[in-house]
């Protein structure tokens, strides 16, 4: 995986997926750049991950683990142009995550990570010279990076299925990869 920008953003669906997976620190530390999240997605991912608490709490600690340790950044947004970009983004897409992820992404020309199929399609037209990532191109550069086993592997992309509740949409490029190692057809 090439990622031409110095940072990737992340929207909330794939912190989630992440986390879901077992394996957050190992996939961000496998991104070749600087992974990054809003201050909104921070704030609604911990509460989603809270209210999981009795369910499995190390997910937030995985979370808090990644953030603490530097692996994770959090930015806000730092001027006025980023905040009103957001404003309009939210009127669009009408969900805060994707649209602070999207209104950073393009004011700082970084590259974006969502499986959101809408949040893609908004991007791709505001700022089409962008990369965008998903859930799956990073799982599979971790596991190429990382040389992950096909068993852990499997379990992770389960995991995400189950537990993240991730499915890829029929035309995503690496449905076919996803397919073969959880063996659903």
């Amino acid at each position: 995986m090439e990622i031409k920008n110095s940072h990737i953003i992340l929207d909330a669906c794939c912190i989630l997926n992440f986390c879901a997976s077992g394996h957050l620190i190992q996939i961000i530390q496998s991104i070749p750049a600087k992974v990054v999240i809003t201050e909104v997605v921070r704030a609604r991912e911990l509460l989603t991950l809270q209210r999981l608490v009795n369910e499995n709490n190390e997910d937030i600690n995985q979370f808090e683990a990644a953030i603490q340790k530097g692996f994770l950044l959090v930015t806000d947004f730092n001027s006025e142009s980023e905040e009103e970009t957001f404003v309009n983004y939210a009127f669009e897409l009408g969900d805060d995550g994707e649209s602070a992820t999207c209104a950073i992404a393009v004011h700082r020309e970084w590259a974006i990570a969502t499986d959101d199929k809408k949040a893609i399609s908004f991007f791709q037209k505001e700022a089409p010279h962008l990369q965008i990532f998903s859930t799956l191109a990073m799982v599979k550069n971790w596991s190429e990076v990382e040389n992950v086993s096909t068993e852990t592997l499997r379990s992770a992309l389960n995991a995400i299925k189950t537990r993240g509740r991730y499915i890829p949409h029929r035309n995503h490029p690496l449905l076919y990869w996803w397919e073969n190692l959880i063996g659903a057809k």
